[in-house]
């Protein structure tokens, strides 16, 4: 599983990967998380407003923090 954090590392975009990598841990999966700081890559993914947190290239959030038990409930319906 690939997690990407969206963002230009503000305490918003620090607290959603927080979040993501607590729902992996409780889901007791492997998930590989990479930070994407380019805004301009933020637009390939059609996201204007950060934090966005894609999953296996897909968008599931965006402009919000995602709590932790939604992520997980976001993870769970992806497999």
């Amino acid at each position: 599983m690939n997690i990407k954090i969206l963002g230009i590392g503000c305490s918003n975009c620090t607290k959603l990967e927080e979040n993501a990598k607590e729902a992996v841990k409780r889901l007791n999966l492997v998930a590989e998380f990479e930070k994407v700081t380019d805004p301009k890559k933020f637009s390939l993914y059609g996201i204007m407003k950060t934090p966005g947190l894609v999953i296996d290239g897909k968008v599931v959030s965006y402009g919000r923090v995602t709590p932790t038990d939604e992520i997980i409930k976001i993870i769970e319906g992806l497999q």
